[in-house]
């Protein structure tokens, strides 16, 4: 009796066990045992286990896993402590969890294409745009295309070994480094640069750092090298630019009437030249400036040549450039009322300026009224101030001294904050307001 007892026993333990669902399984957790509580001490009372009067918490090993979930929302992982070898006890070092991508609702940095990439570059301001560049390869990369560098400004800044080549380098279109002070560069070969506008004036830099830059460029459109000091071979390196239209040479030396006629001969295309003050000049300079610069010039800048230019240079200059509409011969002690009669053969001639050509009578300007294309007229020094406004009300169509500076093939006008260098705006400066 007790085999067959036994045997029943361990029967109904056994189909009361298969009744419990599996937790891999489909089935829902929501089931019924049927089984009567009060034979749950019989039937382990024959098994030789004791039942527990009272169960203190629930066993989560046997909780479903997504139920289990929502009864303990997601805590902070535990901090991970590092036992120091000093007194420290609250020395704790914290491993952030790491980001689960599948679950992160928001758009990655990763995911975005190039081109919106290099969109939001083109807000940036210099210093930003630099700081962008560290902070991965791929923003290096596009940090360093060439469309975000078209235009740069640097002006009056103090430029290390090679920065020049490297920034050159990525592409700039229009450089601006006004009175700015170069190091020669480390690198001898470099390829050449795209820059078609470069404003150098008043820099400090050597012969040599000069020579290297402008050596690999050949697709100069403007170019200001105001107050620099110049060679033949650089004068040499400029003729290779056929395409220049804007030349300042103001207060620039150094280079001979030779290399100066080779210049003027290749650059065909020049409609402003700036070739005054240049304190080395002679007499021979004067005279290949006016032989050979090109016939579609419309501004000369011929100023300070005192007694280096003389009249006969003057009827030269106006028959190969019969299209003059701007003429500076100011500072030009050897002119005198004779040569207005060459002034009369320029169809186009709008603004003339002959301040401080002391030899011409001041009554003889009377003549220049009757050039009908005449608009302006700068006559600083010659005429007295006692006088000036009785030759203002017998010449009313002119505007007479109404300015003190040329501004023929000069890159920067009227406002010396004015970030444009021959009506165009460079976008990158370390001046932007955005970034001070």
């Amino acid at each position: 009796m007790r085999v067959l007892k036994a045997e029943s026993v361990d029967a109904m333990h056994r189909k009361h066990l298969q009744e419990i669902p599996d937790q891999s399984s489909n089935v829902a957790t929501s089931f019924t045992w049927g089984w009567d509580s009060s034979k749950t001490s019989e039937l382990l009372s024959g098994m030789g286990v004791s039942a527990l009067e009272e169960e203190q918490e629930v066993d989560s090993e046997n909780i479903p896993q997504e139920l289990f979930t929502s009864l303990n929302p997601p805590q902070s992982p535990p901090r991970k402590r590092l036992k120091s070898k000093g007194n420290d006890k609250d020395f704790v070092i914290v491993r952030r969890p790491k980001l689960n991508r599948e679950n992160f609702s928001g758009v990655s940095w990763d995911t975005l294409p190039d081109e919106l990439l290099l969109n939001i570059f083109s807000y940036l301001c210099l210093p930003e745009l630099l700081k962008a560049s560290g902070v991965c390869k791929t923003w290096y990369r596009l940090a360093s295309d060439e469309s975000l560098w078209q235009t740069l400004d640097l002006t009056g800044k103090n430029l290390q070994p090679d920065v020049i080549v490297q920034l050159l380098s990525r592409g700039v279109i229009a450089f601006r480094c006004p009175r700015s002070f170069m190091d020669p560069p480390l690198v001898e070969n470099f390829s050449a640069f795209r820059v078609q506008h470069m404003d150098l004036s008043s820099s400090v830099i050597d012969v040599s750092t000069l020579q290297c830059i402008l050596l690999q460029c050949s697709k100069l459109q403007n170019l200001s090298l105001e107050g620099l000091k110049l060679s033949d071979p650089i004068v040499n390196n400029l003729a290779q630019n056929s395409d220049l239209v804007r030349l300042n040479l103001c207060g620039c030396s150094g280079f001979s009437e030779s290399a100066l006629k080779a210049l003027l001969s290749s650059c065909s295309r020049l409609d402003e030249l700036n070739l005054s003050w240049c304190f080395d000049f002679s007499e021979q300079h004067v005279q290949v400036a006016v032989a050979h610069v090109s016939e579609t010039i419309t501004q000369l800048n011929l100023s300070g040549y005192r007694k280096n230019l003389h009249r006969s240079d003057v009827a030269t200059l106006v028959r190969r450039c019969p299209n003059l509409v701007h003429l500076d011969l100011s500072d030009s002690v050897m002119l005198k009322n004779d040569c207005f009669q060459e002034f009369h053969q320029l169809c186009y001639l709008q603004h003339l300026s002959l301040s401080r050509c002391y030899d011409i009578i001041p009554e003889s300007l009377l003549e220049l009224g009757e050039i009908p294309s005449l608009k302006t007229l700068q006559v600083f020094g010659i005429v007295p101030d006692s006088t000036l406004q009785v030759l203002k009300e017998a010449l009313p169509q002119l505007q007479i001294n109404c300015s003190h500076f040329s501004t023929i093939a000069r890159p920067t006008i009227c406002n010396t904050k004015n970030q444009e260098i021959w009506g165009i705006k460079c976008r990158l400066s370390l001046q932007t307001p955005s970034c001070s």
